[in-house]
């Protein structure tokens, strides 16, 4: 069912359908499972087919070039769609509308709603006040409200799988690289309570949620804003609540990074069996947090460390903060003190003035670093970086390629490696559910944050022990040796009165 701009239904009254669509990173995946749940919890229900909706809700991204070209194509495609069904109603949210603010509705003035990062908490509610007044933008400069808007864990989800979880630890950043978008679309660095996300870690675990993984901009420098704030006051009693027991009743009241205390924390609530968290930064990485990497049982020995360029030169022009020397040091240090530790990382390739002999030194730090597994990227000039007006010294596109090509060769001849490895090795895996190429294949991660492929008949969310029999550079093959245990969580059966 379908309203027009002249309903004046209210919030809890509509039923209809609703799609939603991601683009970009965790973050935004975990603000969509905010949306969802709030959508639901007005009565919407999701459907993948956009010609059964009567929402159509975009949320997007704007780290890559073509980003906004892609959304207004698929824009187009929805005009003709609103045409036929003029009471279906789009909305467009995330960071590509931040920072276009009022673009996005004037490009496409078929779109019902343009909301912005700091305004996830209001998608149901704007969808309300498109219908009784027409097109509504509504973009804020800021967060306004500390446990909503600032912090979609606070809202209704609905997460995509029942044994993992997503918790946002901390938005915006105060890093300035000179290629990021994030810092003009997200904000400044704000970290959450500490006695909150130990609420929700053992909330979700009650609900049998095994997995977490952390979320923020730069989740290493996690809990700093609090304690510099915290530590030039006098010692309350919400100390404990704000910055953790560790902290707070700890010998000095120093402004520190808290994340090795919340590490340490999460990993003790009962029933969670893994931690993992993304993405840190290498000028902020410290001993405390290899140190409880090492030490908890429940963090994962993966850790994901991006590079982004192996040249000191270009590492300062980026203002990353850090030598390749530095770099390494760390990848050494955290090698030592974990075990098995797994490292991925993030290259771009290309940025404006790298040399041949820029991105020689990056490929001589990734042949050191023998990663896992990489993220690459071309260079992509963004709007309102500073990256993005040093036009005069942009890379060739046959030269980007090249380099790429390069680079792919370093890294998938490591990771085939550290794979081969593991080859006879018994991998502990949590079940992912069927292979997405071969549904009757299944897929589990160890906690390495390896993907393994075997055949059984496990739910989702189950827990087993593997044998690893080959191995690919993106993936592992094994054979199913013995169940742990099944999932956690309780099969859902919907319940039907009559």
């Amino acid at each position: 069912m379908a309203f027009g701009a002249g309903a004046s239904r209210r919030l809890g009254e509509v039923n209809g359908k609703y799609l939603l669509r991601t683009y970009g990173c965790q973050m935004n995946e975990h603000d969509s499972e905010r949306i969802a749940g709030l959508l639901e919890a007005e009565g919407y229900e999701p459907t993948s087919n956009v010609s059964d909706a009567d929402v159509v809700m975009l949320n997007t991204c704007c780290i890559r070039e073509n980003a906004d070209n892609k959304l207004y194509a698929v824009l187009g495609d929805l005009k003709a769609e609103k045409a036929k069904r003029p009471d279906m109603q789009i909305a467009v949210g995330g960071c590509l509308a931040q920072k276009d603010k009022d673009i996005v509705g004037e490009r496409a003035r078929h779109v019902d709603v343009v909301f912005g990062t700091h305004n996830v908490h209001r998608a149901a509610e704007l969808l309300v006040e498109s219908r009784e007044h027409g097109q509504v933008v509504e973009i804020l400069e800021a967060a306004v409200d500390a446990e909503h808007a600032a912090f979609p864990s606070a809202l209704p989800e609905k997460r995509e799988v029942d044994h993992a979880a997503w918790v946002t630890i901390q938005i915006g950043c105060d890093n300035s690289c000179a290629f990021c978008i994030v810092p003009s679309v997200r904000g400044p660095e704000i970290s959450r309570r500490f006695g909150d996300l130990l609420t929700e870690v053992e909330m979700l675990a009650r609900d049998g949620v095994s997995e977490i993984t952390l979320l923020g901009q730069n989740v290493n420098s996690y809990g700093r804003d609090i304690t510099l704030k915290l530590g030039a006051q006098d010692e309350a009693e919400a100390d404990v609540q704000i910055a953790g027991a560790l902290w707070a009743e700890g010998e000095r009241r120093r402004g520190r990074p808290l994340f090795a205390d919340l590490l340490r924390s999460v990993g003790a609530v009962p029933g969670i069996e893994r931690v993992r968290f993304t993405s840190p930064h290498p000028k902020d990485m410290r001993e405390d947090t290899i140190s409880a990497m090492a030490e908890v049982d429940a963090v994962c020995n993966h850790l994901h460390y991006p590079l982004q360029s192996g040249s000191d030169e270009i590492l300062k022009k980026m203002h990353r903060g850090y030598t390749a020397e530095r770099y390494l040091e760390r990848i050494t240090q955290a090698r030592a003190g974990i075990a098995d530790l797994a490292v991925s990382t993030d290259i771009i390739v290309g940025f404006p003035g790298e040399t041949n002999a820029d991105f020689e030194a990056t490929l001589e730090v990734a042949a050191a670093a023998e990663y896992d597994l990489a993220y690459t990227f071309v260079f992509s000039p963004r709007e309102g970086t500073e990256a993005a007006d040093f036009t005069d010294e942009f890379i060739p596109k046959d030269v980007t390629k090249e380099r790429m090509e390069r680079l792919r060769r370093v890294i998938e001849r490591s990771a085939a490696k550290k794979n081969l490895e593991r080859v006879g090795r018994i991998e502990e895996v949590i079940i992912e559910g069927p292979s997405r190429k071969n549904p009757g294949v299944i897929s589990g991660r160890t906690r390495q944050n390896k993907i393994v492929h075997f055949t059984g008949d496990l739910r989702t969310g189950s827990l087993a022990l593997v044998e690893v029999t080959e191995a690919r550079s993106h993936y592992l093959l094994g054979e199913q040796r013995e169940v742990l245990r099944g999932p956690k969580t309780r099969k859902k059966i919907p319940v039907i009165a009559g």
